[in-house]
């Protein structure tokens, strides 16, 4: 059950300076209802792990800078037994087929239909030649991963041993570029200046969907949807190549997003930054850390959930920031190391091994050390959604120890 804190409904064990965020959201804009999930923590404007439902508005703070952000997670039709022996060989040619890491471009160039959607004029009716510009980056990006908490990951299946792919990335670039853009068009800048003075603090940026900057941004915000979903999907199709399987079963979300949705027989704009939509009968990817379970979950029809907005946690939720648990990043280039965090890389090595994880890439800021335990976070939403599959991690793929994802939230 959840607590109602200054009329912010919160699920799990408040964290402070978390609720004084939802609570700040509550007060700016037509808010019909604020809410935090059990895997709440400090975001830019509002939470992660934060719900807020308008009443015609949008806000693109609180959607965030990872417009899509989400999951795609596929059952293949082999088991774990299957390609046991030859994991190692397997992993290391996901992640040098794949793209991990900040900017990176696809090895290979990448073509889709999306690129002949018509969303894309929005830009061009912002400034002249801004389609082609952000369409160039987008075709770079296509299915590649970055870095931060994004990964490409193997599981079995818990109760049949059945191997799962899955994957967690958002819009990348395009989906940066489009955020700061709007938020700079919000403050009366050009769209494409400098994103400077940001603050956590910072109270939400609104739009009114009934106004040219609101239309224009769902319209943005829809079409980075769209280009997010294409690459995870191109991202789960090159692993199932290498895997030599097929594809029998998938489930596919966002958990940063805006949704127009009808609650309480009134259509609002439901903004979930690091929330998963779980509507009665919806299916979502939950991830733990990479020393933790996974789970397949579906909504459930009740009233706790009708009372969340029908919206679920993302993620385990985080214990350590990534300065507390790798350090500090100090030098330049190919010098640029962490140093002086409380995870070595020797306790996260063992914890891995312990727990029947290969690991290629990743870095003790992403180590299991520095998450809540799924189960905890999970077992504060039992009356709104039921576990349908609990996924054991074998294989993880993430960037490099000296990356840092740029596309916050």
């Amino acid at each position: 059950m959840y607590k109602t804190i200054d009329g912010v409904r919160v699920w799990g064990d408040p964290l402070e300076n978390a609720v004084e965020q939802a609570v700040r959201c509550s007060q700016h804009g037509d808010v019909v209802q604020t809410l935090l999930m059990a895997d709440h923590h400090k975001g830019y404007s509002q939470p992660v792990g934060g719900v807020v439902v308008y009443d015609g508005q949008v806000s693109p703070s609180g959607v965030g800078y990872d417009i899509a952000c989400g999951n795609k997670a596929v059952r293949t039709n082999v088991t774990f037994e299957e390609i046991r022996l030859a994991l190692p060989q397997l992993l290391d040619e996901i992640y040098e087929t794949l793209s991990f890491g900040i900017g990176q471009k696809n090895k290979q160039p990448v073509d889709h239909e999306l690129f002949s959607d018509p969303d894309w004029h929005v830009f061009s009716e912002i400034e002249p030649g801004l389609t082609d510009t952000l369409q160039t980056l987008a075709r770079n990006q296509l299915g590649t991963i970055g870095s931060g908490n994004h990964f490409v990951d193997l599981f079995v299946e818990e109760e049949t041993g059945i191997l799962w792919v899955a994957n967690h990335f958002g819009s990348r670039g395009l989906g940066h570029k489009t955020a700061s853009g709007f938020l700079n068009l919000a403050k009366n800048k050009p769209f494409a200046s400098k994103v400077s003075g940001e603050s956590m603090e910072d109270v939400p940026t609104l739009f009114d969907v009934a106004s040219e900057l609101g239309d224009m941004y769902i319209r943005a915000m829809n079409l980075a949807g769209k280009y997010a979903y294409a690459g995870r999907d191109h991202c789960i199709a090159k692993v199932l190549a290498i895997l030599q399987a097929k594809e029998t079963f998938s489930v596919h979300n966002h958990h940063n997003f805006a949704w127009k949705e009808t609650h309480n027989g009134k259509d609002v704009y439901v903004v979930r930054k690091g929330a998963t939509p779980s509507a009665p009968g919806q299916l979502g990817f939950i991830g733990g850390s990479m020393g933790d379970y996974s789970v397949i979950v579906e909504g459930i029809d009740s009233k706790e959930n009708k009372d969340a907005f029908y919206s679920t946690v993302h993620g385990a939720g985080r214990l350590m920031s990534r300065t507390q648990a790798a350090g500090r990043f100090t030098g330049k280039g190919k010098n640029r190391r962490r140093s002086g965090g409380a995870i070595s890389s020797e306790q996260m090595a063992a914890a891995l091994a312990a727990f029947g994880v290969e690991l290629r890439g990743g870095g003790t800021d992403e180590s299991p050390f520095v998450y809540k335990k799924l189960d905890t976070v999970l077992s504060a939403h039992k009356n709104t959604i039921k576990i349908k599959h609990r996924l054991k991690p074998v294989g993880v793929c993430m960037a490099g120890e000296n990356e840092f994802d740029p596309y916050k939230d």
